[in-house]
């Protein structure tokens, strides 16, 4: 029975290690995550290209979403309270950003059955994609290292528009309030878009 306990113990633990990551290293004072790989795609420059799948299995790829606006946002672990809180801004504001016609897009590191119980847990209607091997979140330049053990994305977003290219980037953002924002930037690029296209005519 002890050796049972024991093995109980030793799951749980490794279970809470990735939101242990996250809370030390937001609580250490001047501590930050080491940049495991890679560097983000400017502004102005082409999104790197991924495929990935979904909370139900499904493949996707940014060439799914030519012709749309994109809010790409990257975040560290599946139902760890500043990443459902983010989630859930999201997924409050859905109708919003349908009525803008942009597609809220969600990555993290976490595998495709982690996504599906998240997703249901919060009832999420949009699309949360597994970086399982971490390489789209490496190509993204967002892959981080906390507490120099767990590897995962760090809390950044990207708004893509509909050519595909980086249109603007939040770094290490706040997610609590992150969508409203995010919604009131796709707007306002959606604007001078228009007002640029009309402008050369």
């Amino acid at each position: 029975m002890n050796r049972a306990l024991s093995r109980r113990g030793i799951l749980s633990l490794a279970a809470l290690l990735p939101a242990l990551a996250l809370a030390f290293g937001t609580l250490v004072a001047g501590s930050r995550p080491a940049l495991a790989d890679g560097v983000a795609p400017a502004v102005g420059k082409p999104a790197p290209a991924f495929k990935l799948q979904d909370q139900l299995g499904k493949w996707h790829s940014l060439a799914d979403y030519q012709g749309k606006w994109v809010a790409l946002y990257f975040y560290p672990k599946d139902d760890t309270p500043g990443c459902t809180t983010q989630a859930c801004g999201f997924r409050d504001n859905i109708f919003a950003f349908n009525k803008e016609g942009a597609v809220i897009v969600g990555i993290s590191v976490d595998a495709v059955a982690s996504h599906k119980e998240f997703a249901e847990k919060h009832s999420l209607p949009f699309t949360i994609l597994a970086d399982s091997d971490k390489s789209v979140t490496r190509s993204y330049g967002v892959l981080k290292t906390y507490m120099g053990v767990m590897e995962m994305a760090r809390r950044d977003t990207f708004i893509i528009d509909p050519q595909g290219r980086v249109a603007k980037h939040y770094e290490s953002v706040n997610p609590e309030g992150h969508s409203q924002l995010v919604l009131a930037d796709i707007k306002a690029l959606k604007a001078a878009a228009a007002a640029g296209s009309k402008g050369g005519r």
